[in-house]
């Protein structure tokens, strides 16, 4: 864990007891999160899956990114996160570093949860990089100052993901054929590839028997 990590405060402390968030907590930390194998090419990324909870609402935080040119992530739904770089002591300290930049949101005043299993692009367009997601909860008041990276920032209800009107997918062109890829809708956009499959992993552990619902759930 990066350095400088304090006790949660109390509206974190809250969202912890939250009977959602501790069953997640409880899940992330007996399970063994699957790790990659790496190969020489590959760079090593980290992601921060950040939730919260409003009116008793457990709640996942989203970024659109900025439109670069010759960024192959470009315009994407994605969690914070980024490359990890030489200066950072782990991955888990590459996801604090790189949502600090992206949105001056310090996740030394929430709480590490737990990780997810390492994943990596499944398309041939996309450099080889191995993802590691972290999940983190914030207090529910907490404010951003996007950088130039991030075009927009979402919250959005898990059980507003976990209900089957969010159901979406995303289709492009990849070497001359279509391709579909399922995915999310979120606002007007649509949640894919890597991070809709970070979601799913997400939202598998909040109710093992039924990968996708909430006992809690509203419709959206």
């Amino acid at each position: 864990m990066p350095s400088g990590f304090s006790a949660p405060r109390r509206p974190v402390l809250e969202a912890l007891r939250h009977p959602t968030i501790a069953a997640l907590a409880t899940r992330l930390t007996h399970r063994a999160p699957v790790d990659a194998v790496r190969h020489a090419e590959t760079r090593l990324a980290a992601v921060a899956a950040v939730l919260r909870v409003v009116d008793d609402a457990p709640e996942l935080l989203f970024i659109k990114r900025a439109e670069h040119e010759g960024d192959p992530w470009s315009g994407h739904m994605a969690f914070p996160g980024g490359r990890h770089e030489p200066g950072d002591a782990s991955l888990e300290a590459t996801a604090w570093r790189e949502t600090l930049e992206e949105l001056a949101l310090d996740l030394r005043q929430g709480q590490w949860i737990g990780r997810l299993d390492d994943l990596a692009p499944r398309s041939p367009v996309l450099p080889p990089v191995l993802i590691r997601p972290f999940v983190a909860v914030v207090a529910p008041d907490v404010t951003f100052e996007p950088s130039m990276e991030v075009a927009a920032t979402f919250w959005v209800p898990l059980s507003v993901l976990a209900h089957e009107d969010t159901q979406a997918e995303h289709v492009m062109t990849i070497n001359g054929a279509r391709a579909r890829f399922p995915g999310f809708r979120v606002d007007q956009h649509i949640v894919w590839g890597l991070t809709e499959r970070i979601v799913r992993q997400l939202l598998s552990l909040l109710d093992p028997g039924q990968p996708y619902r909430l006992e809690e759930s509203r419709e959206a």
